[in-house]
């Protein structure tokens, strides 16, 4: 029987352990997977802004075939190099379509993240920022090479704030009239076995009835998987500095004499600059791609790996019961930055994964990349759609009509 027929075997609640976890580490990935069925036609992919691969990885797994990808950045690409393969492209897309992609046909789906920086909250959120353009580049492919699906992740902002709803509606018009059934879903990674809350929008159509809407919130359910804890992803790592887990960030932590106060100690400000406190028996928030720096979230050693009470806890504590602020200082040293290999482990690259480019670069490829395991759920959906030719909507489920 095709594993596809079967949603439900690929998403059992793994619960890791330690020792299990460790047993596996030279697998390279915290998710098993299941390869495509002996005899079974791989669909065929072109990848978009592909940035070290996360989202290609995902897609991989789910049994795509991968025939172009294409990068701007050089070291991302000498990183998917390293682990996916030499079909990317470096450089710039709008010169590279032209001839690159003129002759590609019969193509199952085109994927990939423009690059969003634009419409982050975490930005200026400018729509004439020249990068914000790239979503209609994406558009313009689609429409080119009229895929069977296509899947375009990018920040939540773009699928939720009111400042982006025009936009939003001229882009999903865009792909209607290309002759694409479309929508639009938020969904949280941590949901997909990724031990991070980080919410991405994904603009998915396929091709048929432009009228037609898909239920993608159903569509995807089938594909939720509960997550390992940060403690829990993290326990198949040597500690800091060490073995399989060398590369620290050094960019000292200090102690802000003002912090901004909320509810969780996760949230607020108890440190200077924008690193975010890690919930080591929970999921980190999002990791950013500007990690290396003050922006690297922390982490408390002596909770990780000697169980003992969280520092960052216990201080939010006592603020909270009305004791001051500690004045300006650095802060204990069981406080540190994450690692780069905590952080990639955390978006769910594979453990092996070769990342190419200085510490920084590294950072900001794993902090720009789709969690794994978040496009392996995405890739299931798409790949089972399509094989079955039927997909969920808004109103009933209908029979895909594939025209090419």
């Amino acid at each position: 029987m095709n594993f596809l027929d079967e949603p439900q075997r690929n998403i059992k609640l793994w619960k890791p352990d330690p020792i299990s976890l460790r047993e596996i580490s030279n697998y390279g990935s915290l998710t098993p997977f299941r390869l495509t069925e002996k005899g079974m036609k791989k669909m065929k992919a072109i990848s978009l802004f592909s940035g070290a691969g996360g989202l290609d990885v995902g897609f991989q797994k789910a049994g795509f075939n991968i025939l172009w990808a294409n990068d701007f950045d050089k070291d991302a690409c000498e990183t998917y190099k390293n682990n996916i393969g030499n079909h990317i492209q470096c450089g710039d897309i709008n010169l590279l379509k032209q001839f690159a992609l003129k002759n590609m046909t019969d193509i199952d789906v085109i994927f990939g993240g423009p690059p969003c920086q634009g419409f982050s909250v975490a930005g200026k959120m400018d729509p004439h920022d020249p990068r914000s353009q790239h979503i209609w580049t994406f558009a313009n492919i689609v429409k080119q090479i009229q895929p069977k699906a296509f899947v375009m992740e990018n920040v939540k902002a773009l699928g939720q704030l009111a400042k982006w709803k025009p936009l939003r509606e001229e882009l999903l018009n865009s792909f209607k009239s290309s002759g694409y059934m479309m929508n639009y879903v938020i969904l949280n990674a941590s949901d997909y076995n990724v031990p991070q809350s980080r919410e991405r929008v994904f603009f998915i159509g396929f091709k048929g009835n432009s009228t037609v809407i898909p239920d993608l919130q159903k569509m995807i359910e089938n594909f939720q998987c509960k997550s390992p804890t940060v403690r829990e992803t993290l326990s198949i790592l040597d500690k800091a500095g060490t073995g399989n887990n060398k590369n620290l960030a050094k960019a000292k932590i200090t102690i802000t004499p003002n912090p901004i106060m909320r509810k969780s100690p996760y949230a607020g400000m108890l440190f200077n600059g924008l690193g975010r406190p890690v919930k080591i028996d929970g999921y980190c928030a999002t990791l950013p791609a500007t990690m290396g720096g003050n922006k690297t979230p922390i982490i408390d050693e002596e909770a990780l790996y000697n169980g003992k009470t969280n520092w960052i806890e216990d201080y939010h504590k006592k603020i909270q019961s009305g004791q001051p602020p500690l004045p300006y200082q650095e802060a204990p040293k069981r406080l540190r930055r994450l690692t780069v290999q905590e952080a990639a482990i955390l978006q769910t690259f594979p453990l092996d994964y070769k990342f190419a480019g200085s510490q920084s670069s590294i950072f900001k490829q794993i902090g720009n990349a789709v969690p794994c395991n978040l496009g392996y759920a995405v890739a299931s959906m798409v790949s089972k759609s399509l094989s079955n030719e039927k997909i969920e909507t808004i109103d009933q489920p209908i029979q895909l009509r594939l025209v090419m």
